[in-house]
């Protein structure tokens, strides 16, 4: 098995030569295997093992154990205690879910730390078998069906093309000493259901399962390639992007065959779940949204508009009386000026001393009532000269007041108030152009 693994390394994983890797290491017999595969090669290898406190006065064994092994070897190691039941808690993750997050996020923190390269675990052919049926169990799509990736982004999974029987076999032939992990015997785990009660069944009846689970993934992983190569070229002729925001043209995406699997490739990595809600979101009323963690799509006339969730920010910010330059939240500046020259949308000019500092910056509120410059006198909602103007919902939430005292200014970048215009009795002149 050495040298077939060595083979399979140079073809499959070349880019590992000479970089520093670290093994994910239970103590269990595959990390044992892969740690002892990797110790016989020329490869730079440390250790790295998780203290999950599950199992009492196991888990503090188990640690034990890999350091005396990495001690004797003269391999570098790291290990960590994590308290994961408090962390799941707080977090309201499983178990498993917060034992996952906790040990990636440390295994990434060891590579920034100590400048390992790769992190390297020891999934092998049985458990993408188990995971397929997981995955297969919960109504998963084509990703879920491609199972556990030999690369992710830093992580390593150089045994998946092995079976747990080859694995078994090499640690008999060179007395590998290794744990079990008593939870492993427990069916209170799905994956250990299915461990022991289906996977079994299913190789007594087809013993070249995994060779033909192996192929079928392989099918299934070229397809789903070609899937996302067809996702990138129309996603061009449907989306565009500004800023930080994706616009989806919802006329073009409804001419596609499928359009909704478009869609779902699309969103899916900014953390949207609730799949039959998005869809919906196409023929929703305008205002309509969905939120994930991070991001939010929102339905505004023809387009689906995604954009990251705006943090939290003050009511309104102040200008001080002389100061000449703003550049928070937007930039503007004040000058004092002796003539009017033609003014744009971009800037405004106004009567200093009808002016009450400091001045304020906020955001639009229902209510909102100005008169606009031109208008003689007559009032109008906000709300009323963002839908005469045709704002969109984005329009309408990125606009700025220019407030003096409450009684709004300018609708900043777009319309002056006629109650501080340029009169003949005016006597200080002041410009407030925004840039």
């Amino acid at each position: 098995m050495l040298e077939q693994f060595q083979n399979h390394l140079q073809s499959q994983f070349p880019f590992l030569q000479e970089k520093k890797l670290l093994i994910a290491t239970s103590g269990g017999l595959d990390s044992m295997v892969l740690v002892h595969l990797l110790k016989q090669l020329p490869y730079h290898i440390a250790i790295a093992h998780c203290n999950f406190q599950l199992r009492g006065i196991e888990s503090f064994e188990d640690q034990k154990f890999v350091q005396e092994y990495a001690n004797q070897q003269g391999i570098p190691f790291f290990t960590t205690l994590f308290d994961t039941k408090a962390f799941a808690k707080d977090y309201q993750l499983s178990t498993q879910v917060a034992a996952r997050e906790l040990r990636y996020n440390w295994f990434y923190e060891l590579l920034e730390t100590n400048d390992y390269d790769y992190i390297l675990t020891a999934h092998h052919a049985d458990d993408n078998l188990e995971t397929f049926i997981i995955n297969l169990s919960r109504g998963t799509g084509l990703e879920g069906l491609c199972g556990i990736p030999a690369q992710n982004e830093k992580v390593i999974r150089p045994l998946l093309t092995y079976a747990r029987v080859e694995i078994e076999a090499y640690a008999g032939l060179n007395q590998i000493e290794w744990r079990e992990d008593s939870s492993n015997a427990s069916d209170a785990y799905l994956r250990n259901k299915i461990r022991h009660e289906i996977v079994p069944i299913l190789k007594e009846n087809l013993p070249n399962i995994l060779q033909a689970f192996q192929k079928t993934q392989s099918h299934l992983q070229e397809a789903k390639a070609m899937v996302e190569d067809a996702t990138i070229m129309i996603y061009q002729q449907v989306a565009t992007e500004k800023d930080d925001d994706i616009r989806f043209d919802i006329q073009k995406l409804k001419q596609l065959p499928n359009y909704g699997s478009y869609l779902y490739q699309w969103v899916k990595e900014f953390g949207f779940t609730d799949w039959s809600t998005i869809v919906e979101l196409l023929d929703s009323q305008s205002g309509k949204q969905v939120f994930s963690k991070e991001f939010r799509l929102l339905k505004d006339r023809d387009f689906l508009i995604l954009s990251p969730r705006a943090a939290a920010e003050p009511e309104e910010y102040f200008i001080a009386k002389d100061q000449q330059d703003v550049n928070f939240p937007l930039k503007l500046s004040f000058c004092k000026v002796t003539d009017i020259s033609p003014e744009s949308n971009s800037s405004i000019f106004v009567d200093e001393e009808k002016l009450v500092f400091p001045l304020q910056i906020r955001r639009w509120k229902q209510g909102d009532v100005f008169y606009p410059f031109g208008m003689k006198g007559q009032s109008k909602k906000i709300s009323k000269f963002f839908k005469d103007e045709k704002f969109s919902l984005m329009d309408k939430e990125n606009s700025w007041l220019l407030c003096s005292e409450n009684q709004i200014v300018w609708v900043i970048g777009y319309r002056a108030d006629e109650r501080f215009k340029i009169e003949k009795t005016t006597q200080k002149l002041l410009k407030i152009a925004a840039h």
